[in-house]
């Protein structure tokens, strides 16, 4: 028997949460959040480079998200949290198909999920990016959405760092990705053709937000680095 994705209502409740929380914590922005479709199956592919990342990009998107979060995530302190919010536990080590199938069934239902194509912290410039991303857009007919999360850390800092208090943080929510996939070609050439094209749309859309709004983006890759 597959594994159930989490309740739509657990996203809504970390959502409704986490936004408040951080609107008190940081100087939080949020743009472009328009081009996130109102209805019908998303993805939120951003990138990865600090700790409260996914937390961010949940709470600052539009629509209620449920996030792939590694599974050693839910074995820290922050675990109560993000089983209570919906969040979907993934191990990357074994090509995780309950994950990916618990994903699939949230956009099924036209919800939203949020992904690191990366897969880990790291300086978040998409440098290299699995193929997760780009086979949940395809199985699960979403509409990809590239996110620049920005501010979370600085270089120098530890990958479990926290951004200071009040320090400004920042959410970019890009155009949709058009995925240009030509008839007849194989599958798995088919998922790398996609994959690249997410990978160079998010490198393009973080490159200019990261100018736009004058946050760089760590030199560096965080010390501890764990992955999540």
């Amino acid at each position: 028997m597959s594994t159930p994705a989490p309740s739509a209502w657990k996203a809504t409740w970390g959502h409704v949460v986490g936004r408040g929380l951080f609107e008190v914590l940081y100087a939080v922005e949020r743009h472009g959040v328009t081009r996130v479709p109102r209805r019908g199956p998303v993805l939120l592919a951003a990138n990865h480079t600090g700790y409260l990342d996914g937390a961010l990009v949940a709470s600052m998107s539009p629509r209620p998200a449920h996030f792939l979060v590694l599974t050693d995530t839910f074995d820290t302190v922050a675990g109560p949290l993000l089983r209570a919010s919906g969040q979907i536990p993934l191990d990357q080590k074994v090509g995780d198909r309950t994950a990916l199938g618990r994903a699939i069934e949230v956009l099924r239902r036209d919800g939203v999920i949020g992904i690191f194509p990366e897969g880990g912290r790291g300086r978040g410039d998409l440098a290299e990016a699995g193929r997760g991303v780009a086979w949940l857009a395809i199985n699960g007919r979403a509409t990809i959405i590239p996110t620049a999360c920005l501010g979370t850390r600085a270089t120098g800092e530890h990958a479990d760092s926290w951004p200071r208090v009040r320090s400004r943080l920042v959410v970019d929510f890009g155009a949709p990705v058009v995925l240009e996939l030509p008839d007849g070609i194989p599958g798995r050439q088919r998922l790398h053709l996609a994959g690249e094209q997410v990978r160079l749309a998010l490198a393009g859309h973080v490159a200019e937000a990261s100018r736009r709004h004058g946050i760089p983006l760590p030199e560096d890759i965080p010390e501890g680095l764990v992955g999540t």
